[in-house]
């Protein structure tokens, strides 16, 4: 952790603002104490992934509580996104840090082309000497607007910038065995694995207040980082500076797995699958076991509207999804492909269509 260069540091909504609405500017001068101390020119290249947009907004607009309809949580990110990184970019200033603001939804997590993008962006505000604070867009995101509190897009981000650590600020110091407010409940200091997590009731162990996130999408983004070869630290956000200092705090998730193409993670963790391919019994163990391409002689069905490219779910004959990829093909186009081979397709239809269906290359398969 003291040997971190590049880190992510998530903060979530109840982190930030009072329990009515609205910021808590102590608290945000707090969080920023400690992120100046430990990043900035010549030190920790640091990136903040920050909620609080829709929280921020709801006192300006006079609600009382998160609003329940979407065209309401909008208009609250609307004003409250501007608040936020106001109040971000003023308690900066005051070391000299500049701040710069990215705005993410689904489509550039999901599709290649734009989340190489959003890599060069932030390799470029990290170059120039500039806090990258990245925030969902809230203000145009419509599933996406409950997409974890940020937690996931935290892991995703980390893995993006290629960081040495990732630190998840909650309103709780750790995972804990059971309820952390009752008594006989201990911190979990260390997770190596899904093993040291088998039994213990995470829904239990933490609280959204006004955001959307709990423990468990925490621990999830955790196990993301980690399969990606990211250590994780799982800490309250009173604990910030201990954890950039790399003191013994919170929960420490070891890597568990190495480093995979940006594309297939996001294609795995973040995409929304724009239809579905069913295959036949020979398609998933060719798929699944034996790691290869689908083709179209192993389809025997399609559900959904989608364009070439789009990401897509394959499933099993019981309707199971068994893997993730980008198709190839527009929807219209899979029928007349159905259970044919592509040497037959090539004659039939031209050279285009002796391909496959889905490429190993943007395939991901999805844990049982």
């Amino acid at each position: 952790m003291r040997e971190a260069r590049r880190i992510v540091v998530k903060v979530g909504s109840s982190s930030l603002t009072t329990a009515a609405g609205g910021l808590d500017a102590d608290r945000v001068d707090a969080l920023v104490d400690a992120l100046a101390k430990h990043g900035g020119p010549g030190r920790k290249e640091v990136v903040l992934v920050s909620s609080g947009a829709i929280a921020a907004g709801l006192a300006p607009l006079g609600l009382r509580r998160r609003p329940k309809d979407l065209a309401r949580q909008q208009a609250a990110a609307s004003v409250g996104q501007g608040l936020l990184v106001a109040r971000y970019t003023a308690s900066f200033a005051r070391y000299g840090i500049r701040v710069g603001q990215v705005l993410l939804t689904g489509d550039d997590t999901s599709r290649r082309a734009h989340h190489r993008n959003a890599s060069r962006t932030l390799d470029k505000l990290l170059a120039m000497g500039a806090l990258p604070i990245v925030n969902e867009n809230d203000t145009v995101a419509t599933d996406e607007i409950r997409f974890g509190d940020n937690d996931r897009l935290a892991a995703l981000v980390a893995h993006l910038v290629r960081a040495d650590l990732l630190v998840l600020l909650s309103d709780v110091d750790g995972v804990y065995d059971g309820d952390p407010s009752r008594p006989g409940t201990s911190r979990i200091t260390e997770v190596r694995g899904p093993a040291d997590l088998a039994g213990v009731e995470i829904g239990s162990a933490g609280k959204a207040g006004v955001g959307t996130g709990g423990m468990v999408t925490k621990v999830e983004a955790a196990r993301i980082a980690a399969a990606a070869g990211i250590p994780v630290v799982l800490t309250s956000a009173v604990h910030a500076a201990d954890a950039l200092a790399g003191n013994d705090t919170g929960t420490y998730f070891h890597p568990t797995g190495r480093r995979s193409a940006d594309r297939l993670l996001w294609l795995q963790h973040a995409s929304t699958p724009q239809g579905a391919l069913t295959l036949d019994d020979g398609a998933v163990h060719a798929v699944v076991e034996g790691r290869k391409s689908l083709l179209p002689a192993g389809i025997a069905g399609v559900e959904g509207d989608f364009a070439a490219g789009d990401p897509v779910e394959l499933r099993d004959g019981r309707g199971h999804p068994v893997a993730r990829g980008l198709v190839n093909f527009d929807a219209k186009e899979i029928p007349r492909l159905i259970g044919r081979s592509t040497r037959e397709l090539a004659r039939e239809l031209g050279p285009a269509y002796e391909r496959e269906v889905v490429h190993r290359d943007d395939l991901v398969l999805l844990e049982p």
